[in-house]
C-alpha cells in the first residue's frame, strides 16, 4: 500500500489535539452507553426498531457521508467539477424518495430484518444466498475503501506508517461497533453528521472567500480549462461529459439520467441494506418513511461543502505542476493552507467522523447479513438469541480485519469515486433490476430471481474487466470507456441483462401462488396492509413531505444547470 502524497502533513497544534481527543471520548462513550441497552440480537443489529425518524432520518444521510463521499466527491469536485452536483440532485434524491414512498412499506411491513430476507421471502433460498454473498463481499470492499482514506488521514497527521495508520483506525471504528452495535453506530452517526457540517462549513467559506467567490472561482477554473487541465466547462453541469469521459453530448446525457440516476443511483438507495437499515430500525411504518425523506433535505445541499471546496483547491493551485495530481486529497490541502490552529483540530475531527461513520455502517450492515442471513440460514440453524449475538460480534471483528486487507485495493486509485462507482455497478444494479421486477411483476418466478441477479452481475464484471480504468490494472481496456462513465455503463448493463434474463426465465418456469406475495407484490398487496391513517401535520405526510423535496431538488437542477 502507499500513500498518494507522501509530502503532505498537517500542521496541527496542542489545541487540535485536544478537540480530537475530546471528540473521541464522545464517540466511545455513546458506544459503552449504547452497550447496556443491548440485550439481544434485535437489539444489537435493529436497535430494537425503536428510533423517531428525525434520528433515523440524519443516520440515513451520515452512513452514506463517509469517506468515499467526502473524500470521493471533493475528489470529483476537483477532477471534474460542476457536473458532480449530478451524484445528489439526479443520483440520490428522487430514489431516496422513491424509497420513502414506494419501497419501504413493503420493508417495514413485511418485519424482514435485512433486504436480503426479503429476497428469501419473494425467490427463495438460492436468490436468498447469492444476494446475501454478494452484498457481504461488496461491504468489506467499499469498508476497505473508508478504512483506506481513514488511514491516509492518520497518516498525514502524525507521520505513521500508512499500514500502522490503517489497523489503528480500524481498532477505534470496531471498539464502538462491537460494543453498541448498530444503536452505537447509528447514535455516532447522527453526532457525526453536525461535526462534518462544523468541519466542512468554515473550510468552504474561507476557501470561497480567498478564491474571491462565485465568480473568482469561475475565472480560476475556466482559466485551468484554457491550459488543458478541463478537458470540457467545470463550472457547467450539463451535458457532463467531463463526469461521463463520453464524446457524445447525447450519449453523456444518457449515461448520467439512465446509468447514473435511474440504474445506479436506485440501485444504491433502494436495495442497498446499508442505507435501507437505517430506516427499517424507525419505530413505526411512518417513521420509516419519514427517514428517507427527511435525509433529503441535508442531502442536497451538502454537495455545497464538499464539491466546491474540491473545486476551490484546483483553483487555489493544489495540483500545479503534478504530472498526476492525487484528488483525494483535495480537502487535506485546503486544510493544511487554509484553516489556523483550533479550526484545523475541528476539521480533522469532521474527517475522521465521516471517514468512521462509512466504514461503521459498512461493517454494521455486514455483521446484520452475515449472522442472520448466512450463518442462521445455512450453517446453525435454531440456535439461542445469545450464541447469534456472539456471532455477530466475531462478524464485525472478521469484517474489519478482511477490511484492512481490502483497503489495498482503494489505494491504486488516484480518485477512489471510480473505483466505488464500478463496485455499484457490480452488485447494486443487478439487485435492483431484480427487486424492482420482482416487487411489481408477480409473474416473477424463484428461478429468475437468482439466475437474473447472478447474469446481470456476471455482465457487469466483464464490461468492467473490457474497459479502460474501470477497475484499475485488472482492466484490459479493449472498450474505450474510462473512469465513471465505465461505471454507468457497467450498471446500465446489469440492468438490461437482469430483466431481460428474469423475463426469459419466468416465462418457462412456474410462478409463486398470489397468497404467498402478499405483502411482497404490489398487485396483490391490499392498499390496507400499508394504510398509516390520517396525520397530524402535513410534514408528517410522507407523500407531502417528499413533494416538497422534489419540488426543491428540480429548483436546485435550474438554477445549477
Amino acid at each position: 500500500m502507499h500513500m498518494a502524497s507522501p509530502g503532505l502533513r498537517l500542521d496541527a497544534g496542542p489545541v487540535d489535539y485536544i478537540l480530537i481527543a475530546l471528540y473521541f471520548v464522545f464517540v466511545l462513550g455513546i458506544g459503552l452507553i449504547a452497550r447496556r441497552q443491548v440485550s439481544s440480537s434485535v437489539d444489537f443489529f435493529l436497535s430494537g426498531r425503536s428510533l423517531p425518524a428525525w434520528i433515523t432520518g440524519l443516520a440515513f444521510i451520515s452512513a452514506n457521508l463517509g469517506a468515499t463521499e467526502i473524500m470521493g466527491m471533493s475528489a470529483n469536485g476537483a477532477q471534474i467539477g460542476m457536473a458532480t452536483f449530478h451524484y445528489y440532485w439526479i443520483g440520490a434524491i428522487p430514489a431516496m424518495l422513491f424509497l420513502a414512498v414506494v419501497m419501504m412499506p413493503f420493508y417495514y411491513g413485511s418485519g424482514v430484518r435485512s433486504v436480503p430476507e426479503f429476497m428469501y421471502r419473494r425467490f427463495g433460498a438460492t436468490a436468498h444466498l447469492v444476494n446475501a454473498i454478494s452484498f457481504a463481499v461488496a461491504q468489506v470492499l467499499i469498508a476497505g475503501i473508508n478504512l483506506y482514506l481513514l488511514a491516509t488521514i492518520v497518516n498525514t497527521l502524525f507521520g505513521w506508517n500508512i499500514w500502522v495508520s490503517t489497523i489503528i483506525a480500524a481498532v477505534i471504528v470496531l471498539s464502538y461497533i462491537t460494543l453498541g452495535g448498530l444503536s452505537a453506530a447509528i447514535y455516532n452517526e447522527v453526532l457525526q453528521f453536525f461535526v462534518i457540517v462544523a468541519a466542512l462549513l468554515p473550510l468552504t467559506l474561507i476557501a470561497m472567500h480567498k478564491i474571491g467567490g462565485w465568480s473568482g472561482l469561475s475565472h480560476k477554473l475556466h482559466g485551468l480549462e484554457a491550459q488543458h487541465f478541463y478537458a470540457h466547462d467545470p463550472m457547467t453541469s450539463w451535458p457532463g461529459q467531463g463526469l461521463t469521459g463520453f464524446s457524445s453530448s447525447f450519449l453523456s446525457i444518457l449515461g448520467i439520467v439512465f446509468g447514473l440516476g435511474f440504474v445506479l443511483s436506485f440501485g444504491y438507495w433502494t436495495t442497498n441494506f446499508v442505507e435501507v437499515q437505517r430506516a427499517m430500525v424507525s419505530k413505526n411504518m411512518n417513521s420509516a418513511r419519514r427517514a428517507p425523506i427527511i435525509g433529503t433535505f441535508p442531502k442536497m445541499f451538502i454537495p455545497f461543502i464538499i464539491i466546491i471546496p474540491g473545486m476551490a483547491a484546483a483553483g487555489l493551485g493544489a495540483f500545479a505542476g503534478d504530472s498526476k495530481p492525487d484528488y483525494n486529497n483535495a480537502l487535506l490541502f485546503l486544510m493544511r493552507d487554509l484553516l489556523p490552529n483550533g479550526l484545523l483540530g475541528v476539521a480533522i475531527a469532521g474527517m475522521l467522523a465521516a471517514f468512521m461513520a462509512g466504514m461503521a455502517a459498512n461493517i454494521s450492515a455486514f455483521n446484520t447479513v452475515f449472522t442472520y442471513d448466512i450463518w442462521q440460514s445455512y450453517v446453525k440453524k435454531d440456535r439461542s438469541d445469545q450464541y447469534y449475538l456472539s456471532i455477530g460480534r466475531v462478524a464485525t471483528i472478521a469484517a474489519t480485519a478482511i477490511a484492512v486487507l481490502t483497503s489495498y485495493f482503494a489505494s491504486q486509485y488516484s480518485n477512489v469515486m471510480s473505483y466505488l462507482q464500478t463496485l455499484f455497478g457490480f452488485f447494486n444494479a443487478p439487485l435492483f433490476a431484480t427487486f424492482i421486477l420482482g416487487m411489481f411483476w408477480k409473474r416473477m418466478t424463484a428461478t429468475a430471481g437468482w439466475v437474473g441477479l447472478v447474469s446481470g452481475t456476471l455482465g457487469a464484471v466483464v464490461v468492467g474487466v473490457l474497459s479502460k480504468d474501470a477497475l484499475g490494472g485488472a482492466s484490459i481496456g479493449v472498450l474505450n470507456l474510462s473512469g465513471q462513465g465505465a461505471s454507468f455503463v457497467c450498471a446500465g448493463a446489469a440492468f438490461v441483462i437482469d430483466i431481460v434474463v428474469s423475463v426469459a426465465v419466468s416465462l418457462v418456469t412456474v410462478p409463486k401462488p398470489d397468497s404467498e406475495l402478499r405483502g411482497l407484490v404490489k398487485s396483490v398487496t391490499p392498499k390496507a396492509d400499508h394504510d398509516e391513517g390520517e396525520v397530524a401535520h402535513w410534514w408528517l405526510s410522507p407523500v407531502k413531505l417528499a413533494g416538497v423535496s422534489l419540488v426543491m431538488v428540480v429548483i436546485l437542477n435550474v438554477v445549477f444547470h
